[in-house]
């Protein structure tokens, strides 16, 4: 069960990552300047980026939004569960 909750965690930081990808390309080619030397200290900057332009634009906030929150909610979720199963 350990390892299955660990492999949970990883797929769900792995779509995080793919989510901020796609974020940071969607907010740079709308005029966004990135910063890829601190990119991980600015992911916050250009997911609030990536929900304004697309509220803007869609009048909805975009899908990426909620693959990039859902997949760090699981990520803290199976960590935790992980933990409390291995004490």
């Amino acid at each position: 069960m350990f390892n299955l909750l660990i492999a949970l965690a990883m797929i769900s930081v792995a779509l995080a990552i793919i989510s901020s990808i796609i974020i940071t390309s969607y907010v740079s080619k709308r005029g966004v300047k990135i910063n890829y030397f601190l990119w991980r200290l600015k992911i916050p900057k250009y997911v609030c980026d990536y929900k304004k332009f697309t509220v803007q634009e869609t009048g909805r906030i975009g899908p990426w939004y909620y693959v990039l929150s859902l997949a760090m909610f699981f990520t803290i979720l199976f960590v935790l569960a992980s933990l409390i199963i291995k004490h």
